[in-house]
């Protein structure tokens, strides 16, 4: 059985305050990055078997940006960052500084810039986590692919081959402007890994 579905509700609360805190964080990353002010947020965590993430991202054939980072130390983990393409869009417009609504295709500056804030992102929850365990987490660079969900989804599995069957998923919401960006951030942890991080958090149930 996944050590997700083992969890118990101060297990659970552990990782969304820890999730809560790493948004914080990445808010202030992103405000000095974006040169604005920017909010984050994690309005909802849950439990979702990975056969399901693509349903959470709005089903298979939905055009998504995928942001993949993977880390290596003592408790190895997989991050999915995923942003609705409008989003992404959106997200581009304010990075570059061009009027809402300019950007229709992501050319490889544009891709390169979403990198870096899947890099911000992730590096903010990670220092979280790894402030909460005191467990190191080594991110590797972002790889980003502009495609379906499930293809996408079948990429990340190819390249994980060890993941567990079960996703930690954190909905994030940016504000900072009259339109909202929101996104996925999907925590997959491999094999032990978990077990390893609530050990860490004394928190093992």
């Amino acid at each position: 059985m996944s050590a997700f579905l083992e969890l118990t509700e101060s297990q659970l609360d552990a990782l969304r305050e820890i999730g809560t805190i790493g948004a914080g964080n990445g808010a202030t990353a992103l405000s000095v990055m974006m040169g604005k002010r920017i909010h984050m947020t994690v309005p909802e965590i849950k439990i979702i078997p990975f056969t399901e993430v693509t349903e959470a991202l709005g089903g298979a054939e939905q055009v998504v940006a995928g942001l993949f980072t993977t880390t290596t130390g003592e408790a190895p983990c997989n991050i999915l960052f995923v942003l609705p393409i409008e989003s992404a869009r959106v997200l581009v417009d304010i990075l570059m500084g061009r009027p809402l609504g300019t950007t229709a295709e992501l050319d490889a500056l544009d891709k390169s810039a979403l990198a870096e804030v899947a890099n911000v992102v992730s590096g903010a929850y990670l220092n979280s986590l790894s402030g909460f365990t005191k467990l190191d987490f080594i991110p590797s660079v972002p790889a980003i692919a502009i495609d379906m969900a499930g293809a996408i989804l079948d990429t990340v599995l190819a390249q994980a081959g060890t993941i567990g069957d079960h996703a930690l998923l954190l909905e994030t919401e940016f504000s900072a402007i009259k339109e909202k960006i929101t996104g996925q951030f999907f925590l997959l942890p491999e094999q032990g890994s978990l077990e390893k991080i609530l050990e860490s958090l004394g928190v093992t149930g």
